[in-house]
């Protein structure tokens, strides 16, 4: 079974070939700057160099020009004459209360995802542009949604809802639901597997750092809390969002700062975060500065570990047993330093890193922790766009 995974963005599409069969990735790239004049093509195949395969820059003037680059340059490549394309999986951001997994793209799927923006303004439209591209220019080809929301969909009501007036619960679905869960799905399994566990005899925290970061608690192999919650901005510090404020803050800033709520917004999301503490969203500048002095840098470190200890300590209150914590993404796989940080002083839970192994864990999967540690600590890199392909094969086989 030979599987397109697709990503559409508000002026990218990313996409990823895998064939199914021993789940290697045939073909990757990207689409960029779409409806600019320098837009870029870049299709990579295999395990090749960024760019071996095409490496184009021109206009592109909308995604139906975009997928139709894309199909181009696959088929130049070669990698659908001799396996046909069995499927089209797309990644969604928020499927809301109405899916807990994949669905087979349909009208009703489609307007169920319709219904769903304004939960999503800026992500969910920009995902049904690329479905309804990816429908006209593959025919014929199963097309399934796969929602970031999903995983999280198992969280009991007294986790998920907000202490605010129910009216605003049943008319504006104003509740908790989580993001990031393709790749929080992703490295439970692998976890599990590490381990020699089923997964619903799992209980793991898993941190996933990137950009954006967020952190889930998992009991028998299901998300039963996590750290973001109606919109990404909840939860830990990221590179520019905030994170965990007061709600009163909106109401401060537009009183005594005179911003409007569109302001603010924009000020949480994208100026606050570690950008917003000392300058940068870029953890290895942030290193440096701190190590040259500049105290701005340091106390974003130390606010940034703080907040994931937290957020650790919380959730081995809430899980009780917790067999292993596991971190991931751009940062939690490729800065030991900041694993270091986030893992020191939890002996009394059980937790104890070992700093060599912490050092030198790269790729795959890498166990972390000393001897003496009761809580596994694993480093897991999670691959989001094999976890959709996943999902799109066990969705179309009728798997539960």
């Amino acid at each position: 079974m030979q599987i397109l995974v697709l990503n559409s963005g508000s002026s990218s599409i990313k996409f990823r070939l895998f064939d199914m069969a021993d789940r290697s990735g045939r073909a990757w790239g990207y689409v960029d700057r779409i409806g600019e004049a320098e837009s870029r093509v870049v299709l990579t195949l295999g395990a090749g160099e960024p760019g071996s395969g095409t490496d184009e820059t021109g206009p592109v003037h909308d995604h139906a020009a975009g997928f139709e680059r894309i199909a181009v340059a696959l088929k130049h490549a070669g990698v659908l004459e001799d396996q046909p394309l069995d499927a089209v999986g797309h990644r969604v951001v928020h499927g809301g209360e109405s899916f807990s997994e994949p669905a087979v793209i349909d009208e009703s799927v489609l307007a169920t995802i319709r219904e769903n923006i304004p939960l999503a303004p800026l992500h969910n439209p920009a995902n049904m542009v690329g479905i309804e591209v990816a429908r006209e220019r593959f025919r014929g080809v199963p097309q399934v949604a796969v929602f970031d929301t999903a995983f999280h969909q198992t969280m009991p009501e007294f986790a998920y809802r907000y202490a605010v007036p129910d009216s605003l619960y049943r008319r504006h679905r104003v509740r908790r639901y989580g993001f990031h869960g393709t790749s929080h799905r992703y490295v439970r399994a692998r976890v599990a597997e590490h381990l020699g566990r089923q997964l619903d005899d799992l209980n793991a925290v898993i941190l996933h750092l990137g950009n954006g970061a967020s952190a889930t608690a998992v009991r028998e192999g299901r998300s039963v809390d996590t750290s973001m919650g109606l919109t990404p901005l909840e939860g830990l510090i990221m590179g520019t969002r905030s994170g965990d404020v007061d709600p009163a803050l909106h109401a401060f800033l537009a009183r005594n700062a005179g911003l409007s709520l569109d302001e603010i917004d924009a000020l949480l999301n994208r100026d606050s975060g570690l950008k917003g503490l000392c300058g940068s969203n870029d953890l290895r500048e942030i290193h440096k500065q701190a190590e040259a002095g500049d105290k701005a840098a340091a106390l974003a470190l130390d606010m940034y570990c703080y907040r994931i200890r937290k957020y650790l300590g919380a959730y081995t209150a809430v899980l009780g047993r917790v067999d292993a914590i596991a971190f991931t993404a751009g940062v939690g796989e490729n800065d030991a330093r900041i694993r270091e940080r986030c893992c020191q002083d939890l002996g009394h839970l059980g937790i104890d890193i070992d700093p060599a192994l912490n050092a030198a864990a790269a790729g795959g999967i890498a166990p972390i922790h000393a001897p003496s540690s009761r809580v596994a600590i694993l480093v897991v890199a999670t691959n989001e766009e094999l976890q959709i392909a996943h999902e799109v094969e066990r969705c179309l086989s009728g798997a539960g």
